[in-house]
């Protein structure tokens, strides 16, 4: 996936646990250890936004795109 969640550097930053931030953003715990741990497929904008304001930062900061190499890649017709 080439969207990559940074929301462990932000907590880290604004020294943040899991618990906390839970409790702020009123999300489960499994939830945004999923979150946290770069595994979730998608994510809800009210989500994003709680946890922007809950850690004074901006989408940008949690989000970032990373191209992967199958998208930059020209594709060989041969599969070479």
């Amino acid at each position: 996936m080439a969207i990559i969640i940074n929301l462990d550097v932000m907590m880290a930053k604004r020294k943040k646990g899991l618990t906390e931030l839970a409790g702020e953003v009123d999300i489960t715990l499994a939830n945004l250890s999923i979150l946290k741990n770069n595994k979730a497929k998608a994510v809800r904008l009210s989500t994003l936004n709680s946890i922007c304001k809950a850690l004074d930062c901006q989408p940008g900061d949690i989000l970032q795109y990373v191209e992967d190499e199958e998208d930059g890649a020209e594709i060989d017709p041969q599969g070479l």
